[in-house]
């Protein structure tokens, strides 16, 4: 229900959202889909990831905007780095400040986009990856 039936559309099935579908008519996808990476290109940016500066924001006001900007662009590389900027301002925050809700938010977002993709590809449990990329990295 709620789709029209002289369109053509993509079914995706989330992969942690057991009997949920999603449709996108075939002529309106215009970039809200990319292929998952390779399992070769996972490790590869696993093992990058250390080079991978943290975002700048140079205005404050404008973060969550940047945020959604960065989560919408579906680009792990980007993610990575909003990821990075977002782990330094929870540090900054143990030292007295509270990280704010829009960080926590968005940090959770990006992690849980991030994360999945990786464990899906290199079939690693959700609950394992940041273990795994802990180890990748250090190896």
């Amino acid at each position: 229900s709620g789709v029209n039936k002289d369109k053509e559309y993509y079914a995706l099935a989330p992969i942690n959202q057991k009997g949920s579908k999603i449709y996108i008519p075939v002529d309106n996808v215009h970039g809200r889909i990319r292929n998952i990476i390779s399992k070769e290109d996972a490790i590869a940016f696993i093992k990058s990831m250390p080079d991978i500066d943290e975002k700048d924001i140079q205005n404050e006001k404008m973060r969550e905007q940047e945020y959604k900007a960065v989560i919408l662009s579906g680009d792990n590389e980007k993610i990575a780095s909003i990821l990075k900027l977002i782990y330094s301002r929870k540090e900054r925050a143990e030292q007295g400040k509270k990280l704010s809700s829009t960080d926590e938010r968005y940090f959770k977002l990006a992690e849980y986009m991030l994360f999945s993709e990786l464990s899906f590809v290199l079939n690693v449990p959700r609950e394992d990856i940041e273990q795994y990329i802990a180890d990748m990295i250090e190896a």
